[in-house]
């Protein structure tokens, strides 16, 4: 593994990338593709083998109706003995109607088993807001028993500000509790041309819980910030929550990569904590970015300062 700073893609034209390792030891890749048509799913016995692994389609968009458009960021998670898989997806004939939708798949192998379809993610019995507005980007951890669902949610008013929200889960497709708001676009790096909290990631060490989201528009202006909470704290208490002042991942014209984000986490083999992000590279994009297909899936091993928060640096992106 050459240590030395370069660009080179783990894996290309994969967008919002979310590397799982299973209780196995394998490991499971899946990303939004540029044709936002489908969902796709890669296993090898090892973070490298992921490049060069075969990637199945497991999942294709409707015709119209309910996820016929813009199928994006999807994760893969094992939950209660099933996979899962939560994505979110828009209408052909109103294609920012974007909600989170939810595939289940009770084989054991989840290349070749079968995937059903379950609908919405639904919001808890006392929640009469979430998933009422432009609604994506959810991810799926535990934490002492519990487990707690995050994403990303425009307010259904006035110019569309997209929240990052949190609650409790009663089941791998329903919300326990109402909706908890995380994070609101604060600072003048989250409301480059579009005011944006999105794509959260979870990685747990050194008594805290990190949570990196992305922010602002697709283009260069991208980035990442970084969210905390003290192992001990109520996750479901918004005043628990610490917010880092300034972006933790932003555009490199040295590293010659622009615009990353949308990340998640995975460990070598030796437990080393790895970022999956994604990232261009080159700045200058013609028309909207988000149908630009050069988002490409980028590995950075993550490293630790002297207060336990991780530090995300390019001199540390991996290639195999």
């Amino acid at each position: 593994m050459d240590k030395t700073m370069n660009n080179k893609p783990f894996i290309e034209q994969r967008a919002d990338p979310y590397v799982m390792r299973h209780t196995d030891g394998k490991y499971y890749f899946t990303a939004s593709v540029p044709a936002y048509d489908k969902i796709v799913l890669r296993r090898a016995d090892s973070l490298k083998d992921l490049q060069t692994a075969e990637e199945t389609v497991i999942w294709t968009k409707h015709e119209s109706g309910e996820m016929s458009k813009h199928i994006w960021a999807p994760e893969l998670h094992y939950l209660d003995g099933k996979w899962y898989v939560y994505f979110a997806a828009g209408e052909r004939d109103d294609i920012w109607k974007i909600r989170p939708f939810i595939l289940e798949c009770a084989d054991a192998d989840p290349i070749t088993g079968t995937w059903v379809e379950k609908g919405k993610m639904q919001r808890s019995d006392d929640d009469i807001y979430s998933f009422e507005a432009f609604s994506l980007d959810a991810t799926v951890f535990e934490h002492r028993g519990q487990r707690y669902y995050i994403w990303a949610e425009k307010v259904s008013v006035g110019i569309q500000i997209s929240n990052l929200y949190i609650a409790r889960m009663e089941s791998p497709t329903k919300l326990a509790t109402a909706q908890v708001l995380l994070t609101t676009p604060d600072y003048d790096w989250e409301r480059v041309d579009i005011w944006v909290n999105e794509g959260p990631a979870v990685l747990k060490k050194n008594g805290r819980i990190f949570v990196t989201f992305s922010a602002s528009a697709t283009g260069e202006c991208y980035c990442m910030g970084l969210l905390s909470i003290g192992e001990d704290e109520d996750l479901l208490d918004p005043r628990a929550w610490k917010k880092e002042r300034y972006p933790v991942l932003t555009s490199s014209k040295e590293a010659s990569l622009y615009g990353p984000g949308h990340n998640s986490f995975t460990t070598l083999e030796d437990g080393t904590e790895v970022c999956v992000y994604h990232a261009r590279p080159y700045s200058e994009i013609v028309g909207d970015p988000l149908y630009d297909p050069n988002r490409h899936a980028m590995l950075m091993k993550v490293e630790w300062d002297e207060k336990g928060y991780p530090v995300f640096d390019f001199k540390n992106n991996i290639e195999f």
